[in-house]
């Protein structure tokens, strides 16, 4: 894999490893953009420790900030980098199923 989709695929996997952040993933992804107080208000997360999430989750490109009404930024979710995570794991996957086919293959004979 490229250099540059690897790092990629990392970012979004040290993103994704918090569940405070994934929580608030999966309520953008559900719901649609949203600012960070229309997240506080729906998730048992502060405003303050969403606002850092969604720093770390712009960081990594999984989200993006939209300027709103009055000065509120409103986040969405951004799919392609975890397009790129997930071609980061079919890759290692392929080279494992690779691997145990040809292990129950030996083992059959």
């Amino acid at each position: 894999m490229r250099p540059d989709l690897e790092a990629t695929a990392e970012r979004v996997f040290a993103a994704l490893a918090d569940p405070s952040r994934r929580s608030v993933l999966a309520a953008l992804a559900a719901d649609g953009p949203a600012t960070a107080t229309d997240l506080a208000a729906r998730l048992p997360i502060t405003r303050q420790a969403i606002a850092k999430h969604l720093a770390l989750l712009t960081e990594a490109g999984l989200v993006t900030a939209e300027p709103g009404e009055r000065r509120r930024i409103r986040y969405r979710v951004r799919t392609a980098p975890m397009r790129v995570a997930q071609q980061f794991l079919a890759v290692l996957a392929s080279d494992w199923d690779d691997r145990l086919d040809a292990l129950k293959d030996h083992i059959e004979r």
